[in-house]
């Protein structure tokens, strides 16, 4: 998931062709480490050009996506405006195979006279950077990320310092290479190294995705090590290398994107990688391609950002209530010797007549069956009698606390598998959709304050219809499944007939699933194995071996007064044990879409 300098050849390639003679007519900076250069042109219309300096994301490409813009421009933007706002672009290539693009832009200055700028984007991880360059001089005019020397000793970045290329890292360029020295460049490297290392640190211009790919197309296992090169080995890679530089002469890139089975990103090159295993490769002009990958990147991100959060919520929440249930089990304990206190009133009692002062009394235990005797600890400053009071209101409050206790444990113990199940939905969630339904559940019962108090005073938003999946079994009746607690309320309360057969893990957080049963038909024995697989799946017990599920009619189960979104109790259920499967979630899924 590089952008190796064959992405930025293919991007200076693609660039050159859309946007040379283009005018700029905006510049905007959406973020400290981003512009967007709307740039018009006569063939194609509009261009939006992004830059990224970003230290992850660092990157140049067009792209079709919305920005939302500062409402304060920053100082860079500003400086971009004033002087390339209005200019054309004249000339755009890549420096060399480094991730340098250099973009000239004939403009004018504050005089109105011709003039000529670069801008210069620099692709290097945590030290990408977007520079302003006056040519007339080789000075910066400004950069996106300015520094000095105190944070580099090799350049300075910040107006009016001269411009310096980032170092160079001293490797070579194919295209000069002889195939003798080639061989000699590789038998230089460390024999106990892999092929595909040695070239990433010899050649220049080579990703660590792209050496792989050279190795394996050359007929050679990824892990093929140098000592083991011999002749044939070297004249195999030569030739892979001249494929590479063939592209870089012709242009004839590759822009190729792997996505998992989920359509998730997996990687993206400017060639087809093709010792890369993945459920699905597009390909496209190599903007597209980057466009793509980073919009669900972002998403991918925005997700397990949002999960993040309401995990540290939920489960700060989760812990808390697991101490206070721990300590009401100490307290339901302690309670437990309540009868103990009112054996010992009723014996002292009992023998007040024969029992003198003093620290304990050995009386006969006539609750015993054998009539053993029992030693009693008292207070030696109290009487017998006063001693038994006392143990007889021991015994009151110890039982007082008991069924306090009692109650409090039951509310904390459902309170925590409430919580339990909202983990479970923000863990299965796959989209932000799913959680913005959980957030504002957890906001709904006070876990949560609401992120902004928009709308005060007004009428409320109409509410969304919760979304359950859905799936359609092997016997083609529908299968619902809630993905969240709002929707688990949704599906069994309101949506589910009270025919429909309502399934859920026993014992364990999980997702209401329902199987609608139509004209009152009888449900195959097959879709209730599926369905129950499906509740399995969806449950903390996911990767669990066999998982109890419970089913039962709809009929049969209710909501208690008071009780949180998605508890609910239900009789009449009858168990199956069933194990979960992705397969047949994946098998599912297709029935519904074919």
């Amino acid at each position: 998931m590089a952008f190796d300098s064959l992405v930025m050849a293919a991007v200076a390639q693609e660039l050159a062709d859309l946007l040379i003679g283009g005018r700029l007519e905006k510049i905007q900076q959406p973020s400290a480490h981003e512009i967007i250069m709307v740039i018009h042109t006569r063939e194609r219309g509009k261009q939006r050009l992004l830059l990224s300096a970003h230290a992850q994301d660092a990157r140049i490409h067009l792209t079709s996506q919305a920005f939302v813009n500062p409402l304060n421009p920053p100082i860079f933007c500003m400086v971009l405006r004033k002087h390339l706002e209005g200019g054309r672009v004249r000339a755009l290539e890549q420096v060399g195979l480094e991730r340098i693009l250099k973009i000239a832009i004939d403009s004018r200055d504050e005089l109105g006279r011709p003039a000529e700028k670069l801008l210069l984007c620099e692709i290097m991880g945590k030290h990408s950077n977007i520079l302003l360059v006056d040519p007339a001089n080789n000075t910066i005019v400004d950069g996106i990320h300015r520094y000095s020397h105190a944070v580099s000793r090799y350049r300075e970045v910040l107006p009016n310092r001269p411009y310096l290329p980032p170092p160079s890292q001293g490797k070579v360029d194919p295209r000069e290479l002889s195939e003798e020295d080639f061989k000699s460049l590789l038998l230089a490297s460390n024999w106990d190294s892999s092929v595909a290392n040695a070239l990433l640190q010899k050649i220049a211009g080579l990703g660590p995705q792209i050496c792989r790919e050279l190795v394996v197309r050359a007929g050679l296992p990824i892990d093929y090590a140098v000592e083991h090169c011999g002749d044939y080995e070297m004249t195999k890679l030569w030739e892979q290398l001249q494929w590479i530089c063939a592209m870089l002469k012709e242009g004839n890139f590759e822009p190729t994107l792997l996505l998992d089975r989920r359509g998730l990103p997996v990687d993206f090159a400017a060639v087809n990688l093709s010792h890369l295993r993945a459920n699905r490769r597009e390909t496209a002009g190599i903007s597209e391609i980057l466009d793509q990958y980073y919009r669900k990147i972002t998403q991918v991100r925005l997700l397990e950002n949002e999960q993040h959060s309401l995990l540290q919520i939920v489960r700060k929440e989760i812990s808390r209530l697991k101490k206070k249930c721990d300590l009401h089990r100490q307290s339901l304990a302690s309670a437990e010797k309540a009868e103990k206190y009112r054996i010992y009133g009723e014996l002292l009692t009992a023998n007040l007549y024969r029992i003198e002062q003093g620290p304990e009394a050995v009386v006969e235990n006539f609750y015993h069956p054998t009539g053993e005797k029992i030693t009693i600890p008292m207070d030696a400053n109290l009487t017998p009698s006063q001693n038994a009071q006392a143990f007889f209101k021991k015994y009151l409050k110890a039982k007082n606390t008991r069924e306090a206790v009692i109650n409090h444990l039951a509310q904390a113990e459902a309170e925590l598998g409430y919580l339990e199940a909202v983990e479970t939905a923000v863990l299965q969630a796959q989209d932000m959709e799913a959680l913005a339904e959980i957030r504002s559940e957890l906001e709904e019962q006070a876990y949560l304050k609401p992120r902004s108090q928009q709308g005060k005073g007004k009428a409320k938003k109409e509410q969304v219809r919760p979304q359950p999946l859905s799936f359609i079994s092997s016997n083609g009746l529908s299968i619902l499944v809630g993905k969240n607690n709002k929707q688990n309320d949704y599906l069994t309360l309101r949506l589910a007939a009270d025919d429909d057969i309502w399934l859920h893990t026993k014992d364990i957080p999980g997702s209401h699933v329902i199987i609608r049963r139509g004209q009152n038909q009888d449900i195959p024995e097959q879709t209730l194995l599926e369905a129950a697989s499906l509740a399995a799946w969806f449950s903390k017990a996911r990767h669990a071996g066999k998982v109890p599920v419970d089913y039962t009619q709809r009929r049969h189960v209710r909501k208690p007064r008071g009780a949180k979104p998605g508890m609910v109790i239900y009789d009449h259920q009858q168990t199956l044990m069933v194990v979960p499967s992705e397969e047949l979630v994946e098998q599912l899924m297709d029935n519904t879409t074919t």
